[in-house]
């Protein structure tokens, strides 16, 4: 049964499974994974016990988290105040920064960048979802530019909170642009205290 375990634990870390994907069903992963049908049927059982895959009976089984410490924390961010949440995600968050500023590369710069400029075409349209998205998506790439796997892992536990904490104001006011633009200058110029230090202003005008 490892064997099946891992082999679904990789495409997981692949990006082929992303969450809310429909996975195979039983044939093709034995098949894929090259075990039997009742090995992926407790590969499958072992993985829903923790949390990474959902199964809907009548359905299919769908990925419900990237992994199993994602898994983890979102299941306990639904159990703790808000303010505990957003304390550990600050903390996160702001280390993240100040490592990515030593070890971002061209491409994550790249990705940084693109996410927003994605953020200031949604506020500037008032398309919201785009917004939200693109928010999101830079949050995300500061945390990857740590090159930090586990720290990744945690951070994708907190995502539901962090989509629930974005949103455009009706006008597309977008006071924290700037905000946004300071981590980013930072991360690229290479100076961890000020990436860290733009980081916990932005998330301190978050917090308000």
């Amino acid at each position: 049964m490892d064997q099946a375990i891992d082999g679904m634990r990789a495409l997981l870390a692949d990006g082929e499974w992303s969450v809310g994907t429909r996975i195979p069903p039983e044939p093709v992963l034995a098949a894929e994974l090259g075990v039997s049908r009742n090995t992926v049927r407790e590969a499958v059982k072992a993985l829903a016990h923790g949390g990474v895959l959902e199964v809907r009976r009548g359905d299919g089984t769908y990925v419900a988290a990237p992994n199993e410490v994602s898994a983890l924390i979102r299941r306990e961010v639904g159990r703790v105040e808000l303010d505990h949440v957003l304390e550990v995600r600050h903390a996160i968050e702001t280390r993240a920064a100040c490592l990515a500023a030593s070890r971002r590369t061209d491409e994550d710069l790249a990705v940084l960048a693109d996410a927003l400029e994605r953020r200031r075409a949604g506020a500037a349209d008032r398309d919201a979802e785009r917004f939200v998205t693109a928010d999101c998506d830079f949050h995300l790439a500061v945390v990857a530019a740590a090159h930090n796997p586990l720290l990744s892992e945690l951070y994708e536990g907190f995502l539901e909170t962090l989509v629930a904490s974005v949103a455009l104001p009706p006008d597309g006011a977008d006071d924290l642009a700037p905000a946004h633009d300071g981590v980013l200058a930072a991360i690229a110029a290479g100076d961890p205290e000020a990436a860290s230090a733009a980081s916990t202003e932005l998330l301190e005008q978050v917090g308000h």
